[in-house]
């Protein structure tokens, strides 16, 4: 007996083990007819791979995130067969499905332009009312070999070649006469997709390597209905006025400079004071929650890294300070992380179990060699600030102390107004590919299965990310993705049985006994730029006042009403409110316009009336006009504002 949970919840049962694909032609119930995405035990797989009885299959269509995934990356083969049909002599690359549409890479004699993406959007087109059906098949890796030898495919041979020594078979996709190397999941047919938009054409490298192979890029979307792709790309019109590399560079809250560098931007006065007052207030929120703050260096030699395990693991993503491979002169590091200098905390001197927790916390500089390609404004950078801890503990005390975590975590996005946009993913390993990780499978298998245990006690949603775990124990991710629909991890909670052992990390428990403990790594905002930089986007620059770098904005009409506007400003100010008076000798309309153009939340306008009344002129960003008020009335609103971070 086979079973399938369908859109609307109901389960359908089919007798005996059907071919997939007649499975889902069957089912009807108004799923797309070329669906064959399913999730198994969290795990998104091809339907066309199972056949076993007594599974139960969730069958993902477009209204999913994994069933949008799917379809994207059928839409990237269907705009590779197209510029095979349309330039034969194109190698193929690689062509994935993006968060909010698909790429595909090609080496072709002449990148591509503009007028090329309409040939190719119009042949896409054709193809998919031909209906296509998408055929899967397994090859040795030499039968693999043979066959993309004989088409040219280079970059293909390339990919296999990696698996000579796994032994493993290698799935391809098939549609008409077209054949891709791939892992699939995949649609049945291509008929689904009907509305088609290819939006750019850039550079990319083969291994995204400076030196490697220049290739050509595409990058498109496409969706089901016309009026899903029409709303999309007003989406993505709004989503420019959003960006963050706009605003924020507009507001100059940050900048870049060439010759410092990519990656290391510099955060002007806004910038900084808002990431000052999100440290200020996480610092304080972990004080309360029995956070011990420490101060630790910002590198270490390659001895300590070697010890974590980030040496192995880790190395081509941290700046080396001297040479790597000459053991006998000292190499330095700078950190990617705060962990292991964390933990000498606790090494420090002998520890009892009634020392734990201990919860340690610090505001981390960290740095990682990002590649050059990942750079984007303040959400992935190459320097950045973290609220960085780490959570020492009995094993009784692992599942309090996530709780806690997580608590903390949920605490911090919903005070900033990001709580909504943000998803959980259980992030684990691949025990196919151990070479990444430290630790047994039975080490593995009792972290994780402790850390879904947790999780399904708290009842977190969640889904499942194979592959995506740190070296050293499984995580939970929390997701947030960009006004691009670009999806990055935010905060994280990680489980971590392995490295206490290994720093020879003990305390005497209540048996008198040596035992290790355990660790949970995790943080409370996450990165304070990428935070920055999602908030710009969130509220279009125009942030909550208790976050905006300057408050309000006391615009006197003439300049005998500037002594007035100073009095008021140093009665804010004295309340710890970030005010300014702007004194230039313009007109009262223009004052207005420079300061909606600078977002500031409030206007506080004053003349000859307001001096008069003893008074100030409101206008609010949030609440509009608001009037006259007396000056303790709009002193003690803003004061209140603050003290509630109101969002």
């Amino acid at each position: 007996m086979i079973k399938l949970t369908l859109k609307d919840g109901s389960v359908r049962e089919i007798e005996g083990a059907m071919p997939a694909c007649e499975i889902i032609k069957g089912i009807g119930m108004g799923l797309y007819k070329a669906a064959c995405c399913v999730k198994i035990d969290g795990i998104v797989k091809d339907l066309r791979t199972v056949i076993d009885k007594d599974c139960e299959f969730e069958v993902l269509t477009f209204d999913s995130k994994a069933g949008k995934e799917t379809f994207w990356h059928t839409a990237s083969h269907l705009m590779a067969q197209a510029v095979k049909n349309l330039y034969p002599e194109a190698k193929l690359a690689r062509g994935p499905a993006t968060e909010t549409g698909f790429y595909y890479d090609f080496q072709v004699a002449k990148p591509f332009a503009p007028a090329d993406l309409e040939k190719i959007e119009a042949e896409m087109k054709k193809l998919a009312k031909e209906g296509y059906e998408l055929s899967r098949f397994e090859l040795s890796v030499d039968e693999a070999l043979k066959l993309m030898e004989e088409k040219g495919e280079n970059f293909k041979v390339e990919l296999i070649n990696k698996h000579n020594d796994m032994g493993e078979s290698l799935s391809f996709y098939q549609q008409g006469d077209f054949v891709d190397l791939c892992a699939g999941p995949h649609l049945m047919n291509v008929s689904p997709i009907k509305a088609v938009k290819l939006l750019s054409c850039t550079g990319a490298y083969w291994g995204s390597a400076d030196d490697n192979v220049q290739l050509s890029r595409i990058y498109g979307t496409a969706y089901p209905k016309a009026s899903q792709l029409e709303e999309h790309l007003k989406a993505m019109e709004e989503a420019k006025l959003r960006d963050h590399n706009k605003i924020g560079r507009e507001l100059e809250y940050f900048t870049t400079v060439d010759y410092i560098g990519q990656g290391l931007p510099i955060l002007l006065p806004k910038g900084a004071k808002v990431i000052q007052t999100l440290q200020r207030w996480i610092e304080d929120e972990e004080y309360k929650r029995g956070y011990l703050l420490t101060k630790t260096p910002l590198m270490a030699k390659r001895d300590l890294y070697k010890i974590s395990g980030h040496w192995d693991h880790y190395r081509d993503g941290m700046f080396i300070l001297g040479d790597a491979d000459d053991e006998s002169k000292e190499c330095f590091a700078l950190r990617p992380m705060t962990c292991p200098f964390q933990y000498q905390v606790f090494l420090n001197k002998k520890r009892s179990y009634r020392d734990l927790p201990m919860r340690l916390g610090e505001t981390s500089t960290l740095f990682r060699n990002e590649d050059s390609g990942e750079m984007h404004g303040l959400i992935r950078v190459r320097q950045f600030t973290i609220s960085e801890g780490h959570l020492i503990l009995r094993p009784e005390q692992l599942e309090e102390e996530f709780r806690g975590c997580l608590e903390l975590a949920k605490y911090c996005l919903d005070t900033v107004g990001l709580s909504e946009d943000v998803s959980y993913r259980f992030s684990q390993w691949d025990p196919a590919r151990t070479d990444k990780y430290e630790g047994t499978p039975e080490q593995w298998d009792e972290a994780q299965s402790t850390m879904k245990k947790i999780l399904d006690n708290i009842g977190l949603d969640y889904e499942v990310g194979i592959d995506e775990a740190a070296f050293y124990g499984p995580k939970l991710d929390i997701q947030i993705k960009n006004v691009f629909g670009k999806e990055d991890t935010l905060i994280t909670i990680q489980i971590d049985m392995l490295l206490a052992k290994k720093f020879g990390m003990e305390y005497v428990d209540s048996d008198g006994k040596m035992k290790n403990p355990y660790i949970i790594h995790r943080t409370s905002i996450g990165c304070y730029e990428r935070t920055l930089a999602l908030l710009l986007e969130k509220y279009a620059g125009v942030l909550p006042l208790w976050l905006a770098p300057e408050q309000a904005r006391i615009l006197p009409i003439g300049e005998a009403h500037v002594e007035y506007a100073q009095k008021l400003a140093d009665r804010l100010s004295a309340f710890g409110m970030r005010v300014t008076v702007d004194a230039k000798d313009e007109n009262i309309g223009t004052k207005i316009k420079n300061s909606r153009f600078d977002r500031i939340p409030y206007m506080l306008i004053i003349g000859d009336k307001e001096v008069e009344a003893n008074e100030v002129s409101v206008r609010s960003r949030k609440e509009g006009e608001l009037g006259a008020m007396a000056l303790d009335a709009i002193v003690n609103k803003l004061v209140e504002e603050v003290a509630t971070k109101a969002k």
